[in-house]
């Protein structure tokens, strides 16, 4: 965890304490308060309305309001509750939650905890991704306390409430941390995404109503229950609620996750937190939100880095894995490595993912490899706006919208490697950054 002293943590703090992984540690800095609290002195439509009031947004990507998620599960509903939490963590620059599991396991719970009790769930499911093994075996011991201590189990702290917390193992598909594609294969089948609606919150796991967050977001929720959702909420901007983790990758002098309010620009998260673009080159280029989010040219970051403001730019905050290059990456190769992943992680439902997303890679390598002529670039653009927007999931949006944003702003590049064959930017510093 980096951040500035200036700045103070949530997550961060415990992150900060070694001690803190462990159910003593954890418990020494008030952990599982918030959730006796709420089970105790709190109704679970008080623990909606706290949340709702915190503007605690989905922090997997989406952004969806999470207290107005919560809301959403039928109260009357004669089916089982279903929470299930997203550890799947596939999206390319994104290695936020790992931390969280791996450093303030108990933290997770809680939240968990929380939330289950708001919609009345009596079992959760915890689906982490398969190369998480670590983190799983820390998850794991973390329960095996909370179920020693009688947070978990029968009858918590002292209520009527039970809660039993199972976790899943993924299998390494990026498609299944699309959340209906999770449901699916979580239910023992392949994680082919649902056309929706119905939505999850009424028919969900096992065709019942079901809540799907991130791991990050629930994160988030003692701390709201402990110090209120008006607190919360004047940590961020008006509409984004609280802190939020930003991990930094690429050509930056300190990589690594920094936890920092709603809102904070995207150069001051850069420069200011991960120390700016490394070997004292210029900024080039920016991915604010994972690699399915558009690219930003280096004049276009001084914006917020929150849904709104990121949307507004012309890209999203997503999962906020912000991903920068310097002006020695070439921008077709770099653009060659992200339609590769989702060409190979395309789950092969709808065919303008099956066939389109291929297509992108193919026509992109013949760029970069001296094989295109001059209508590739527009061909790239018209492919890519007729994936856009029909498929089943965002899959296809993932693989077009870093196509039409990278064609769009550095098409001199393209353009330059078609007719010379080569590189420019290899041409005017002799060498290329890895976009890797």
């Amino acid at each position: 965890m980096r951040g500035s002293s200036e700045v103070p943590s949530l997550i961060g703090a415990y992150w900060e304490d070694p001690a803190a992984v462990s159910l003593a540690g954890y418990r020494a800095r008030g952990g599982y308060e918030a959730a006796r609290q709420a089970l105790t002195a709190m109704k679970p439509e008080d623990v909606i309305e706290e949340v709702r009031r915190a503007n605690l947004r989905g922090r997997g990507g989406a952004g969806f309001p999470a207290g107005l998620k919560w809301s959403f599960v039928p109260r009357t509903s004669p089916k089982p509750k279903y929470l299930v939490v997203n550890a799947d963590e596939s999206e390319p620059g994104t290695f936020k939650d790992k931390y969280i599991m791996l450093r303030s396991p108990h933290l997770l719970i809680e939240g968990a905890i929380i939330a289950a009790y708001a919609i009345d769930a009596h079992v959760a499911y915890i689906y982490i991704r398969g190369e998480y093994d670590v983190c799983r075996l820390r998850l794991e011991e973390a329960l095996r306390e909370a179920y020693e201590a009688g947070f978990l189990g029968r009858g918590i702290f002292g209520t009527a409430y039970d809660l039993d917390i199972y976790i899943h193992k993924g299998a390494g598909a990026y498609i299944a941390g699309e959340e209906t594609g999770l449901l699916e294969s979580l239910e023992g089948k392949r994680a082919y995404p649902r056309i929706k609606p119905p939505f999850p919150a009424t028919v969900g796991l096992f065709r019942c109503p079901t809540v799907i967050h991130n791991v990050e977001t629930l994160a988030y929720v003692p701390f709201i229950i402990r110090h209120g959702g008006a607190w919360f909420a004047s940590l961020g901007t008006e509409r984004n609620g609280g802190f939020k983790l930003y991990c930094v990758s690429g050509h930056v002098r300190r990589p690594g996750v920094y936890e920092l309010p709603m809102g904070t620009s995207l150069r001051t998260i850069i420069e200011d937190h991960a120390g700016g673009v490394w070997h004292g080159r210029r900024l080039k280029a920016v991915i604010p939100g994972g690699s399915s989010a558009p690219v930003l040219r280096a004049d276009e970051v001084d914006v917020p880095a929150d849904f709104d403001a990121l949307a507004k730019a012309g890209s999203m905050l997503g999962s906020a894995g912000i991903i920068v290059m310097d002006e020695m990456t070439c921008m077709v190769r770099a653009l060659e490595v992200i339609a590769d992943f989702y060409a190979d992680e395309s789950c092969g439902q709808c065919t303008p993912c099956r066939e389109g997303a291929p297509w992108l890679l193919e026509m992109v390598q013949d760029i970069l490899h001296g094989r295109a002529d001059p209508s590739y670039p527009d061909l790239l653009l018209q492919v890519a706006q007729n994936i856009l927007g029909r498929t089943i999931c965002a899959l296809g949006d993932a693989a077009a919208l870093p196509v039409l944003s990278f064609v769009r702003k550095f098409r001199s590049e393209f353009d330059y490697h078609i007719a010379h064959k080569r590189c420019d930017v290899e041409e005017r510093y002799g060498e290329v950054s890895n976009p890797d």
